[in-house]
C-alpha cells in the first residue's frame, strides 16, 4: 500500500500480522514470487533490540501477537537463523506469570491467545523448554468450561478462537490427552449453522475465519469428519469476491487478507487439492513445518 494512502496508516497497528496473513496465503497458493529481502527488512524494522520482541510496525511496542507473526514470516522466508533467538526467548519468558499465564506485553493483559503465541514462537525457534510449559498447560486447563470448550481466562465465555489457542498450545506441549475430546468436538460441531458456515459461539453469525479456528481444532483432535464438509465448502466459496479474488467474513461483505488466509486454510483442511497442505497448529505450510523438523501432537481420526 502506498504510504500516502489512508489505509496505510489505518493498518499500522496490525501490519506485521497483515504481512503474515498475505504471505501465508500466497504460499498456500504455491506463489513463490516474493521480495524476501524486503520482507526481512520490514520484519526487522519491527524488532525491539532492547526487549527482544517485535511490534506491529516500526516504533511500536513489542507484543507476543506480533512476535509470533514476525517469527512465522522469518520461518517462511528461511531467515530464522538471522534472529537473535536468545533475546526472543528472554522477551517471551519474561511475560510468563507465576500462575503459568502469559501477559501479551508489559502492560499486563492475560489471555489464552498469549499462551499459544508464546508456545508457538518458542517451538518455531527450537526453544520451547525455556518457558515453564507445565505451568502454562495448567493455566490453559483452568480456562476450560463446563461445555468442554475454553475461554480467554478462567471463568470467561467459551469461544472458538480461544479453543484453537488452547488446543494448539496443548498440541505443542504434547498434552492433548488432558482434553475431553468428544465433548469438545461436540461443542465445535455445534458451531455449524444451516448456511454451512461456522460461528465462534452460540447465537452468532457465521464467519469464514471460523473455518480455521474450528476446523483446525477439530483436525488436531481427530474429529474433522464430524462436520458437514460439503456445505462448509459452499459457504467459504460463496464468500469469495469473484472480481478481486479475496474472501470476506460472509457472502456479500468486503474482502480482506485476514479472512482470505483463513478461508484458504480452511479449504486446505477440507482437502482442496489446489491449495497446499496447511499445518493445523501453526497455520504454516505443512512442508515448511516438516522442513523445520517439528512433530506436533495430533489425535488420530476416530469414528
Amino acid at each position: 500500500i502506498n504510504a500516502e494512502y489512508g489505509e496505510f496508516a489505518m493498518s499500522e497497528w496490525l501490519r506485521a500480522s497483515g504481512v503474515y496473513w498475505c504471505l501465508t496465503a500466497l504460499k498456500l497458493m504455491h506463489n513463490s514470487e516474493l521480495k524476501e529481502e524486503d520482507l526481512f527488512n520490514f520484519v526487522m524494522s519491527c524488532y525491539n533490540k532492547e526487549k527482544g520482541g517485535f511490534g506491529a510496525s516500526e516504533n511500536h511496542d513489542p507484543h507476543l501477537l506480533y512476535t509470533l507473526s514476525a517469527v512465522q514470516i522469518l520461518a517462511i522466508i528461511g531467515r530464522l537463523d538471522d534472529l537473535d533467538k536468545d533475546k526472543v526467548v528472554s522477551f517471551v519468558t519474561a511475560l510468563q506469570q507465576s500462575d503459568g499465564s502469559f501477559w501479551g506485553d508489559e502492560w499486563g493483559e492475560v489471555d489464552t491467545r498469549f499462551t499459544f503465541c508464546a508456545f508457538a514462537t518458542l517451538v518455531l525457534i527450537g526453544k520451547l523448554p525455556e518457558c515453564d510449559v507445565a505451568k502454562g498447560v495448567q493455566f490453559v486447563l483452568r480456562c476450560k468450561n463446563f461445555d468442554g470448550a475454553f475461554g480467554c481466562v478462567p471463568g470467561s465465555e467459551s469461544h472458538a478462537g480461544q479453543v484453537f489457542c488452547c488446543v494448539g498450545a496443548l498440541s505443542i506441549a504434547n498434552q492433548l490427552h488432558l482434553l475431553d475430546i468428544d465433548q469438545l468436538a461436540w461443542w465445535l460441531c455445534e458451531r455449524q449453522l444451516p448456511s454451512g458456515g461456522l460461528n465462534g459461539r452460540p447465537e452468532k453469525l457465521p464467519d469464514v475465519c471460523y473455518s480455521w479456528w474450528v476446523l483446525s481444532a477439530l483436525k488436531i483432535i481427530g474429529r474433522l469428519h464430524w462436520l458437514d464438509k460439503s456445505s462448509l465448502v459452499k459457504f467459504i466459496l460463496a464468500s469469495q469476491d469473484e472480481e478481486v479474488g479475496g474472501f470476506a467474513d460472509r457472502p456479500g461483505d468486503m474482502v480482506d487478507p485476514f479472512h482470505t488466509l483463513f478461508g484458504l486454510a480452511g479449504l486446505s483442511l477440507l482437502g482442496d487439492q489446489h491449495i497446499a497442505k496447511v499445518n493445523p497448529v501453526l497455520c504454516l505450510p505443512q512442508s515448511l513445518v516438516d522442513s523445520l523438523g517439528l512433530k506436533l501432537e495430533m489425535v488420530s481420526q476416530n469414528l
